[in-house]
Parts: structure tokens; sequence; C-alpha cells
């Protein structure tokens, strides 16, 4: 998978063989993975996630613990984005 960018332990790469798709890029730690997160370049400049399957998934196992700890942190203040 051709590197684009190396940054810390995080590689940014294409993942070959994705030809007609709208431009974007790979982004994991340490080597190129299929679940790694991908990124769409938008022409405005900017960037949107497209997935993030390893994070994602984390993130969501964990979240009572995460609004526990949340709690915790701000004193029992708690709102969500939606």
């Amino acid at each position: 998978m051709p590197r684009v960018l190396v940054f810390g332990a995080y590689i940014i790469f294409f993942w070959v063989g994705e030809n007609g798709e709208p431009v974007h890029v790979h982004v994991a730690e340490k080597k190129p993975s299929e679940n790694a997160t991908k990124i769409w370049l938008t022409s405005s400049g900017g960037c949107l996630l497209a997935h993030n399957r390893n994070i994602l998934e984390l993130i969501s196992l964990n979240h009572g613990y995460i609004c526990d700890k949340w709690r915790e942190v701000f004193h029992g203040d708690i709102s969500f984005y939606c």
C-alpha cells in the first residue's frame, strides 16, 4: 500500500485497487490494515470521516464506562450531541 504520510506511529496511505472511488486516504497505526480509518477529502480542502471501524466499535462497546468517567470528571453534568 502506497504510504502518503507518516505521523508518529500513524501512517496515511492509499489502499490499492480502489480506482473509481472519490479521493480518500486510510489511516492506521504502524502498518496498513483492512479495518483502517477511511477519510474522504472534500473539494473545499476539508475532509470527512468515512468510517473508523476499530475505534468507533471500541467507543460503542465502552459507552457506559465513558459516560461514567465523564460524570466523574465533570461532576455529574452530561448531555449528548444527539
